[in-house]
């Protein structure tokens, strides 16, 4: 298999404990909050550890991603921005 490309290799599937969801936002933000909820209460599902980010605080991160707040990646990868879809979201995790 070493000459397969890299795109059509398989990933090694991780545990949802395994993963790490970032929230990309910043105080204030209505949408950020309800990303929190939808991103806290999925985590807590399946079992992934998540942390937030504040953009006010992150000169690089408001640089990237000033326009798309809230923002969520998915082992530092984007999976979404502006609103969170649960079931993608659980998807993403359980692999």
């Amino acid at each position: 298999m070493g000459g397969m490309s890299p795109l059509l290799r398989r990933k090694e599937k991780k545990s949802p404990g395994e993963r790490m969801v970032t929230l990309i936002g910043k105080p204030g933000c209505h949408l950020c909050d309800d990303a929190e909820a939808v991103v806290a209460r999925v985590c807590a599902e399946v079992g992934a550890p998540w942390e937030k980010k504040d953009i006010s605080q992150d000169e690089e991160l408001h640089r990237r991603h000033w326009e798309q707040i809230p923002v969520v990646l998915v082992d530092g990868e984007q999976h979404t921005f502006w609103r969170v879809n649960p079931d993608r979201l659980r998807r993403a995790l359980e692999g």
